[in-house]
């Protein structure tokens, strides 16, 4: 049987991979790279020489990351039960080969051995710092009862935090609100409205069919003009993979959670470390928990005060004080009236076809790079479209993917990944490859998909990690693009890019109405601008809230009394909240980014990346957000550098100095322009 995952093409078959392809072509993978690992360490020569011993290594990394790339993106996109099984079952064989490498003594003085003689490239010797410092992140040095423990750690992990995503989609996926009453739907956009009417008559309902994807919740917390009916869905959101849960304690994600930080607290005592937030600190930019825990406690302070009057001004205009599912719909309400610019109003002029021209517009004009789009490539959907970036010689620097609707096999949230990574080495260059992937609502039988602001600003956002990656040109896959990087450095060119999606020219650019194509009225532009800081202190303290969280549940953990989930949690709301959250909300239950995702001890890293992407963004200001020289130096020492540079010091080449708070608090209105300056005196 022909295997697609092991067929040599420059982009993967998707539409050919089946479950049954998966473990197959993972074990025949795993067996070939050890058998060559065999062979590369029998012929390692004493010299050091970077490619003969080294770059075999890597060739080992992507034959891998090939095979397994297209698996683990499918899992995210188009899950089915076959899928995870085969998911599942291959989780325990990859990490097992990965602690395996890692731990492995000859690699780790092969690698020791070329450092010691690399001479003046400086590609390589950032990637052999890199491998040296995660070889004993991985346990190296350790004995070997404990070098099998740690394996065994790592392979359950990786199975415990792939349950805790499942645990979320099936806990979504088991949740639907069927609706008869045209009365309890007043306010929700009439998109949502068409979307569940269809989703009924396909289950042969009468009346509305609601799902509880991202889009559909946040259309009715945000419009629905019935309480009770945005208290449901709140309620739902809020209890996801809980023992609170609605449709039952199935996919009840608590026992997962201790696990998850039982595992990662005792793997970083084995290799020499307090906690695992101290382990997590030692590949990122942040020297300490300290560090991080100071940083955030100055957020807190400077946008706490600003974060209480927003609430206190929302409950007067709401006349009453307000319940968590009532934050969003009172705030859309007073943004409509402060500025005269609501959703709905929003909406017409952001169809996503429209927006995604206007943002290719944009990096043609600031990086030079042309972007089209390229028939007959094969998709896992037929909505799934892919684009070539193009310099000016015509010639491809990079390519990637675009998902962007929702579904209900599809994981909640949005984000790029890598497809392939850029490398020109030995003889082939291969061109990164990327997948951008978002939950917007799709298009309905008489609109297209249209998008307000927010959701322009999380393309913009995830296009900047995009560009983060296929830009690189980085020759070495384990230092390219987004690879080395520090977690959090790795929003800052994503949340750079988001600032250009407030500019009036850029919005005039992606902008016009769906069916008259009319540009945004000048009036709505500066009312959607000036709105950019409406209740920026509340969304500054709800990061910072997660953010400590996080911070605090992973340098805390004590095996001998659990994760004190709740009471941490308390804790840190106490200090940083100001919203009053009810007594069944499980919001941690479905906090992917740390218990199934890779911001573990991480979370810190927005509010740490978006210091940084404010201050360069302070740059473009003061030059002008077009200016070719500045954009190629931002192109130069950060989009291309991947991890071949610490940050700090590519951030200084680029800014001419570190990095400064008071951008940000500018930015979100916390601070004033004066203040800012006085801060940088």
């Amino acid at each position: 049987m022909s295997n697609p995952l092991l067929d040599s093409h420059d982009l993967p078959s998707f539409s050919q991979i089946r479950p049954e392809h998966v473990e197959p072509a993972v074990r025949r993978v795993l067996d070939d790279n050890r058998a060559r690992l065999n062979e590369i360490l029998a012929g390692a020569r004493d010299d050091g020489d970077f490619a003969h011993s080294v770059l075999p290594l890597e060739e080992l990394g992507e034959r891998l990351q090939q095979a397994w790339s297209p698996v683990s993106h499918l899992h995210g996109v188009a899950n089915s039960p076959e899928l995870r099984e085969a998911y599942n079952t291959c989780l325990p064989l990859l990490t097992r080969y990965q602690t395996e490498l890692a731990q492995d003594e000859r690699v780790y003085k092969l690698y020791r051995r070329a450092a010691e003689c690399n001479g003046k490239d400086r590609a390589a010797a950032r990637l052999l710092e890199l491998a040296l410092r995660d070889f004993h992140l991985s346990g190296v040095d350790l004995p070997d009862d404990r070098k099998q423990r740690f394996k065994a750690m790592m392979e359950e992990l990786a199975q415990v935090q792939a349950n805790f995503d499942q645990n979320v989609l099936d806990s979504m996926a088991a949740w639907t609100h069927h609706e008869t009453n045209a009365d309890h739907l007043g306010g929700i956009p009439a998109a949502t409205l068409e979307q569940a009417a269809a989703l009924a008559k396909e289950a042969s309902e009468a009346g509305w069919l609601f799902r509880l994807d991202q889009p559909t919740y946040i259309a009715v917390v945000t419009h629905a003009d019935n309480r009770d009916l945005r208290h449901r869905f709140y309620r739902a959101w809020s209890t996801r993979a809980s023992e609170r849960a609605e449709t039952g304690t199935e996919f009840d994600n608590s026992d997962i959670i201790e696990k998850i930080l039982a595992l990662r607290h005792e793997a970083a005592e084995l290799v020499g470390f307090d906690n695992f937030a101290e382990y997590s600190l030692a590949s990122k930019m942040a020297g300490s928990v300290a560090e991080v825990m100071a940083f955030l406690e100055e957020l807190a302070d400077r946008s706490h005060a600003a974060a209480e009057h927003e609430l206190q001004e929302l409950e007067r205009f709401a006349g009453q004080a307000l319940a968590a599912w009532d934050i969003a719909y009172y705030s859309e309400k007073l943004r409509e009236e402060r500025y005269s610019v609501s959703d709905d109003e929003l909406r017409p002029y952001f169809p996503l076809d429209r927006v995604i021209d206007g943002l290719f517009q944009l990096v043609a004009r600031v990086y030079g790079l042309r972007i089209e789009q390229r028939e007959g490539v094969d998709t896992w959907r037929p909505e799934v479209c892919y684009y070539e970036l193009l310099n000016t010689d015509g010639d491809a620097v990079g390519s990637f993917y675009t998902d962007l609707f929702a579904r209900k096999d599809k994981r909640n949230g949005a984000w790029m990944d890598e497809c392939l990574n850029r490398r020109d080495y030995g003889g082939r260059t291969q061109i990164p490859v990327a997948h951008l992937v978002c939950n917007f609502a799709g298009p309905t039988a008489t609109k297209p998909c249209l998008l307000n602001h927010d959701e322009v600003l999380t393309l913009f956002h995830e296009f900047g990690h995009t560009l983060h990656h296929v830009l690189t040109r980085v020759a070495y896959p384990s230092v390219a693009g987004i690879n080395g990087v520090p977690w959090d450095a790795v929003e800052l060119p994503s949340q750079f890019m988001e600032n250009f999606a407030w500019e009036p020219d850029v919005v005039r650019s992606i902008s016009g109405h769906y069916q008259t194509d009319k540009p945004l009225p000048a009036e709505l532009l500066d009312k959607l601008r000036a709105s950019r800081v409406f209740q920026a202190g509340m969304q500054m303290v709800r990061q910072l809230e997660f953010a400590i969280f996080d911070m605090r549940l992973h340098a805390e953990f004590d095996p001998r009394r659990g994760s004190r989930l709740d009471r941490v949690l308390e804790e840190v709301r106490k200090r940083v909240a100001v919203v009053r959250y009810p007594e069944y909300n499980r919001f941690a239950h479905a906090f992917a980014h740390i218990f199934g995702g890779g911001y573990a001890a991480g979370y810190y890293s927005y509010k740490w990346a978006e210091v940084l992407a404010a201050d360069a963004w302070s740059a473009f200001e003061a030059a002008g957000i077009f200016d070719a020289e500045l954009a190629q130096r931002f192109r130069q020492q950060i989009l291309e550098v991947g991890g071949t540079v610490e940050v700090g010091h590519a951030f200084e080449a680029f800014r001419g100095r570190p990095a400064r708070v008071e951008p940000l608090l500018q930015q979100s209105g916390i601070l004033s322009a004066e203040e800012t300056a006085a801060g940088a005196a």
